[in-house]
């Protein structure tokens, strides 16, 4: 259907508004050098316009052109900042880490911090049953924030992703342990459930760990093992612990 002229131009002007970029863009194509901080500005916009090609290519001419502008490190910061809007998660946390590696003492470095483990966070698999090397290596990112960043506004969140993340990495170790209770191996399965209990205490998973120790060290005929780990278990789930506690009892020794 044919628009009325009005409308029509109307609807013209407002796809032109849109797609046309900040004023100040066009006096940087006719050769107007903009202040380094209405160039920044400029790439804020660019930024929340979702114009990233070009907010990139606003922030690397401040740092590279205007080395000495106190904005030019401010500039570094919003390059990683672009990369993770992007999701880009790998260019972003290697864009971070560069810049805590030039400015280690700079007065935003929680957030940085913070900024790293979400790229690895992001990045990681939710499944437990996948491959937790990013989950991993965004705990170790975390570990101790709140001792290095005690004011940081960052910390609530940090701490939620944290022990999400933990209570992850304590799921992959149970179904590991799992996987090797199926076949009976039960020195793996110990050794399992041992590492579980002793580097995830805190997680959701760690009375299933405990019990499966007791049940592993019951196969083995590790009676002291067992007797902890069922003690350890009564404290949270006595009811557990003493039905757990009668099945063992059913459990034959190993041959001598």
């Amino acid at each position: 259907m044919r628009l009325p002229p009005l409308v029509a131009a109307f609807a013209l002007s407002l796809a032109l508004l849109a797609a046309s970029p900040p004023a100040g863009a066009q006096q940087l194509r006719r050769g107007k050098e903009l202040s380094v901080q209405a160039q920044y500005e400029l790439g804020l916009k660019y930024i929340k316009r979702g114009y990233y090609a070009k907010a990139l290519e606003t922030f690397n001419r401040i740092r590279n052109y205007h080395r000495d502008d106190p904005l030019a490190v401010k500039a570094e910061l919003a390059v990683a900042d672009v990369y993770y809007r992007k999701s880009e998660w790998d260019q972003a946390r290697l864009a971070y880490e560069d810049f805590l590696r030039m400015h280690p003492r700079h007065p935003d470095a929680d957030y940085v911090v913070y900024r790293i483990g979400l790229s690895l966070y992001r990045k990681a698999p939710r499944v437990a049953a996948r491959d937790q090397t990013w989950t991993r290596q965004a705990v170790n990112t975390w570990a101790g924030f709140a001792s290095r960043f005690p004011e940081s506004e960052h910390q609530a969140e940090v701490d939620q992703r944290y022990q999400e993340c933990r209570d992850r990495l304590a799921r992959k170790e149970l179904l590991v342990a799992r996987f090797y209770q199926q076949r009976k191996a039960w020195p793996a399965v110990a050794g399992r459930a041992d590492g579980l209990v002793r580097s995830y205490p805190d997680s959701q998973s760690a009375l299933d760990g405990w019990a499966m120790l007791a049940t592993a060290s019951a196969h083995q005929g590790e009676a002291a093992m067992v007797e902890q780990a069922l003690s350890r278990l009564s404290e949270k789930d006595p009811a557990q612990a003493e039905r757990l506690k009668e099945r063992l009892a059913r459990v034959e020794p190993p041959a001598e």
